[in-house]
């Protein structure tokens, strides 16, 4: 099993709990959510990984990235994004320097 197999994991068991009643998968209750519900959920979870590395609490840090794994997870699944989508992107950029890539892309 490659390291990150457990995404591919992870994605099919958010696939399978879609038509779950939401009163019994936290998963089916996120995904009734609006996109923007479930994306302030990552945002929230990624701030809490950042605190716990200000703090230097590896444990916590290792459980809050997995949470905000599992909820980016439900938010590709919203927008239709896949593990593999994202592993192409990974593979465009590779082997070039993250300076180049990012003044390759449009101005915000």
């Amino acid at each position: 099993m490659s390291q990150f197999e457990f995404l591919d994991t992870l994605a099919a068991m958010i696939v399978a709990r879609e038509g779950a009643d939401p009163k019994e998968s936290h998963v089916a209750k996120m995904l009734k959510r609006s996109t923007a519900r479930v994306a302030k959920k990552v945002g929230e979870e990624g701030v809490e990984v950042a605190i716990a590395a200000t703090q230097g609490i590896r444990e916590e840090i290792v459980a809050e990235s997995a949470d905000l794994l599992f909820h980016l997870l439900i938010l590709w699944h919203k927008e239709g994004v896949t593990p593999a989508d994202i592993q192409v992107e990974f593979k465009r950029r590779e082997g070039v320097s993250g300076i180049t890539e990012k003044q390759s892309r449009p101005e915000e």
